[in-house]
């Protein structure tokens, strides 16, 4: 058994005493000890915590948002009527999954990880069950880092319905400062806004109408950069392909208004030189770096 499990059955351990005593907002301070000594009892092998204190400590400080995310990805499931080790094992899995280090743990590792808990830890349906979540919301994040050209995802590229949606990089420049407008998702990361097409509407139209809906202010659509394609589920049809056509928009520099909106929960301006240390898909990326090539077309 690896080092790294040993430390996530550590960090379960935890979560799952926390949980029965009702004690999930206690301190960090609080927690490292209980942690220590479900190390030298269940953790042979385990010298240094740290992999495990690092999983607590962001499970515990984003339990809130990581809750929600559970709800929303399991509607059918409320929070309380989920078992409290499969409870926790998708908080485990969904901390690593999406605040984790991807260099460290890719995101088909924490998924797989956070399946053999369940299967170790849980009843007899639990892997499935974790399965079934992680890997929802892992579509819904567009599959980062999965290999583009396996069987099943060009089966389901031929096969899925498709969905056209359109969304931009919205540029703002004023006293000669370039800003970038983005949205934030349920999951932790800032994207771009966008949203889907009625059918036949024209692109250009369509994003300037979406874009507008969405942060709540007036847009100039300009370049195209680009489009991309990811599958995502959706409870009530089954798996739909989604694509995407992104432009480059420019708007005046005035606050920004999120549409209430599933799956959004924020909208901001971020200097140019800001993006780079936020938290953005990686397909998201080179969008924004190609509109602030064109950053000059801006008045």
């Amino acid at each position: 058994m690896s080092t790294r499990h040993i430390a996530r059955t550590l960090a379960l351990q935890t979560l799952f005493e926390l949980d029965m005593k009702g004690e999930l907002g206690i301190t960090q301070d609080a927690v490292e000890p209980i942690l220590i000594r479900n190390r030298d009892e269940f953790g042979e092998g385990i010298k240094d915590a740290s992999f495990a204190k690092d999983i607590l400590t962001n499970a515990l400080s984003r339990r809130i948002t990581i809750d929600d995310i559970i709800t929303r990805a399991a509607p059918d499931w409320p929070l309380e009527k989920i078992s409290t080790v499969d409870r926790n094992i998708l908080r485990i899995g969904l901390t690593e999954l999406l605040f984790g280090d991807r260099g460290q743990v890719p995101p088909k590792v924490a998924i797989d990880e956070a399946i053999e808990l369940a299967k170790t830890y849980g009843g007899e349906t639990s892997g499935r069950f974790v399965n079934g979540v992680l890997g929802a919301i892992y579509k819904e994040m567009g599959e980062p880092e999965k290999e583009q050209t396996t069987k099943t995802k060009s089966e389901h590229m031929k096969s899925a319905p498709k969905e056209m949606l359109a969304g931009a990089v919205v540029l703002s420049k004023t006293d000669g400062k370039l800003h970038v407008g983005l949205v934030h998702d349920v999951f932790g990361y800032w994207t771009l806004p966008k949203g889907r097409l009625e059918e036949g509407e024209d692109l250009e139209k369509g994003a300037k109408r979406k874009i507008e809906s969405e942060i709540g202010i007036p847009v100039t659509i300009m370049d195209k950069l680009g489009e991309n394609e990811y599958i995502a589920n959706k409870p009530e049809t089954g798996k739909v392909v989604k694509h995407v056509s992104y432009f480059l928009a420019t708007a005046k520099y005035i606050p920004l208004q999120l549409e209430k909106k599933t799956g959004l929960d924020d909208a901001k301006w971020f200097d140019a030189d800001e993006v780079s240390e936020l938290r953005i898909y990686d397909d998201i990326k080179p969008l924004i770096e190609k509109a602030l090539s064109l950053a000059e077309k801006i008045v």
